[in-house]
């Protein structure tokens, strides 16, 4: 998978407003440019006060170089996947000790070097053996990330 596969996948999902922010935008930090942000947005604009379900980062950022994003060709995706699918794709909760493959292993589920205690899980490079874990992880997260939107507009239908 590239970055411009997982962009597509994406943003065929109903209700997904794409970030990516640059310098053209006038309001971005600099250290985001070339990055891409994911979040469900009906209207089409940046909600306030709301974290994204899943990013692509391409570099990497301070306090989180384990994935030697710094090296070529190098990105990640990260998912906010919940606690129940993190626990099944890493063998233990977000709260838990991290075990399992290092940040840095590529085309391979794990919990995000920075982020992970809050269920985060991030791939490098996702490749043959993890694009259809990652498909179904974006679609969970964004699943969860409607349910939240829909909470709190009181829309949410059981």
């Amino acid at each position: 998978m590239t970055e411009d596969d997982i962009i597509s996948f994406v943003d065929g999902i109903d209700g997904v407003l794409t970030v990516r922010p640059g310098p053209e935008d006038g309001w971005s930090p600099e250290i985001s440019w070339g990055d891409t942000f994911f979040f469900h947005s009906p209207e089409g604009v940046m909600p306030e006060a709301t974290q994204p379900f899943a990013t692509i980062v391409t570099k990497n950022y301070p306090g989180d170089g384990e994935s030697r994003l710094d090296l070529p060709d190098r990105f990640r995706v990260n998912i906010a996947a919940g606690k129940e699918a993190f626990t099944r794709w890493t063998g233990h909760g977000p709260r838990e000790p991290a075990t399992g493959p290092t940040p840095g292993t590529t085309d391979t589920v794990f919990a995000h070097p920075v982020y992970g205690s809050v269920g985060l899980l991030a791939v490098v490079n996702p490749g043959p053996r993890t694009d259809a874990a990652v498909r179904e992880l974006l679609r969970e997260a964004h699943r969860r990330a409607r349910a939240r939107y829909e909470r709190r507009a009181g829309t949410a239908s059981d």
